[in-house]
């Protein structure tokens, strides 16, 4: 007699659906946000994705409707928006500072500026108030006419905390000269007319030891917000900026 193995009935159970697949690398989700970085951002689910509107929220190409005036009236007087140039005539009045309508977190502002012999000008960004002033870091436009000029107040500096390397080289009054401003992940670049001229950390002992020895060293928390507005500056010098390309990346400001 042949001896036959006794069979065990199984209870069938069905595959498991595959998982969804992984998001691209440069495209996973990070852990501890800060809090412009939320997760309810409306167009793109995973962190450092670009706005493709980004551009729209500050430039149309023909008005300023993206901005306004530090007590938030549309802008008006020496400020103007034509054939793709912003420009601000001083000799016809003294206008003031505006800002972007909306704040925005890390971004990359490209554009071309020509500023007015032995002019001062800028763009500040990460604008935030401070009791009554509205501060930011700033790229600094600066034609200082033959006088002297601390390196870390010249063109494309941060203005009074860190100053330009040797490559930063500006065009001779009247022409245009390119730019660019990049804020990503607690790190900031200047660059000026294709050359990266600032490279720097934000927010370590170095970068406390810098605004320790600034300007600002009396302005509690300057410059600890991941969040703020845009600004063209109004100094008292005509100046124009045109060709900007802005792109602002994952955040919910």
């Amino acid at each position: 007699m042949v001896a036959t193995a006794s069979l065990t009935t199984r209870p069938f159970r069905p595959h498991p659906p595959p998982s969804p697949p992984s998001p691209p690398p440069n495209l996973k989700k990070k852990k501890n946000l800060p809090a412009c970085h939320a997760d309810s951002h409306p167009y793109d689910p995973y962190d450092d994705a670009p706005d493709p509107k980004s551009i729209d929220l500050i430039w149309d190409g023909k008005t300023l409707d993206g901005w306004m005036s530090l007590d938030g009236k549309p802008v008006s007087g020496g400020w103007s928006a034509k054939d793709g140039t912003i420009s601000l005539k001083n000799s016809i009045i003294r206008t003031g500072h505006i800002v972007t309508r909306r704040e925005f977190g890390d971004f990359e502002l490209s554009f071309e500026w020509r500023l007015a012999k032995g002019g001062n000008s800028g763009i500040k960004y990460l604008v935030r108030k401070y009791d009554d002033r509205s501060l930011g870091y700033e790229y600094q436009i600066y034609d200082p006419n033959g006088k002297p000029v601390e390196a870390k107040n010249s063109t494309a500096s941060i203005y009074d905390l860190v100053a330009p390397n040797a490559k930063a080289k500006s065009h001779p009054t009247g022409q245009w000269n390119t730019a660019k401003i990049v804020v990503r992940k607690s790190r900031i670049e200047h660059w000026l007319n294709d050359e990266k001229v600032v490279d720097t950390q934000v927010g370590d002992e170095h970068w406390n030891r810098r605004i320790a020895e600034s300007k600002f060293n009396d302005v509690p928390d300057f410059g600890k917000n991941t969040c703020g507005r845009i600004m063209l500056t109004d100094h008292g010098s005509d100046v124009d900026y045109r060709k900007f390309q802005f792109q602002s990346f994952y955040t919910n400001c």
